[in-house]
């Protein structure tokens, strides 16, 4: 008698891959993190895409004037969120609530951009819809492409482009300061200024002393390993240089010129060691790179509760980074 399909990866209730290879997805889930609202940032939702069906959302002031000097143009950053590329949605409450805290507290367009799920799309997919998201921008800035005059080159500014990554989002966002190094005429006329690192989403065969340690709230080591399971390209380990970039197949970094970048984690995470590795590698080869540990705090302090103690914190940082070059 044949057996029946059985579930062999569970990250309940939002994903469960059965024997047979059929994947239930859950594209809506119950949050315990509330749906915000704010009146002073416009949204809007498209397209950027249409191959795989991809949309982002824009954040944008609603004061805004188009007889401003060019200083007072709104930078743009895009945010790429987290879910280790296998659940997530640029509609979901961890996402939304940190755009809205983002557009408003550095009064800035945000471009909050979808990408493919794994493990219908294993990686690269997530990483090439990152590179995607990026010449979508640079079409953009070209007027190439009508977004209804939302990115209007009166208003936003395109020489002053940040990369903010939440988790597997800060993943890609590495590969995008690699592929789009310093000095690139890739993106022309976007200029990428630099990279936010949040708890970026590194891995590694070997495992870290942070690893090895206590389960956090929501993450364990467990879920981790899953989600790179799910998410690597068949057969693949975490060794993958998509994962780890400093594995023995990654690219060496010695020689590129990177665009400055800022790595931010929690003290109490299991990802922080592997962030403060590639800070200290990275520092070492003479790069632009900061890290800030924010002590005592668990993955998802900013998404979760951008309006708090902490995010004040984390949205201070940034503007430091952004505005003042303080890195």
């Amino acid at each position: 008698m044949e057996s029946l399909p059985h579930i062999v990866e569970n990250l309940s209730p939002v994903l469960q891959l059965y024997s047979d290879g059929t994947i239930v997805r859950k594209n809506h889930v119950n949050s315990a993190v509330p749906l915000l609202t704010d009146d002073s940032i416009k949204i809007k939702d498209l397209i950027y895409y249409r191959k795989h069906n991809l949309h982002l959302r824009l954040y944008k002031p609603a004061s805004s004037s188009k007889t401003s000097p060019p200083s007072s143009k709104f930078p743009i950053i895009v945010f790429l969120r987290g879910g280790g590329f296998c659940v997530g949605s640029r509609t979901w409450p961890t996402s939304h609530n940190c755009c809205l805290r983002l557009a408003s507290g550095l009064n800035a367009l945000v471009v909050s951009a979808d990408y493919r799920l794994a493990p219908e799309h294993r990686l690269p997919a997530a990483i090439e819809d990152g590179f995607s998201v990026m010449k979508w921008l640079q079409a953009q800035a070209l007027g190439d492409c009508d977004c209804d005059g939302w990115l209007d080159t009166c208003e936003v500014d395109f020489d002053r482009v940040f990369v903010l990554g939440d988790s597997s989002g800060a993943n890609i966002a590495h590969h995008l300061a690699v592929k789009f190094r310093a000095g690139s005429t890739a993106l022309t006329p976007v200029r990428v200024r630099g990279y936010v690192l949040l708890a970026p989403f590194f891995g590694g065969v070997v495992r870290t002393r942070s690893e090895e340690g206590p389960s956090e709230a929501v993450l364990s080591l467990e879920i981790l390993d899953r989600f790179w399971r799910l998410s690597l390209p068949a057969g693949e380990t975490r060794d993958h240089p998509i994962a780890n970039p400093f594995g023995p197949m990654s690219p060496m970094l010695e020689a590129m010129s990177l665009d400055p970048i800022l790595v931010v984690v929690g003290g109490c995470e299991l990802l922080k060691d592997r962030a403060n590795d590639y800070f200290k590698r990275l520092k070492a080869m003479k790069k632009r790179i900061h890290y800030v540990e924010f002590k005592e705090n668990e993955h998802g302090f900013f998404n979760k509760h951008p309006y708090s103690r902490v995010g004040d914190e984390f949205m201070q940082l940034l503007k430091n980074f952004i505005f003042n070059n303080s890195y």
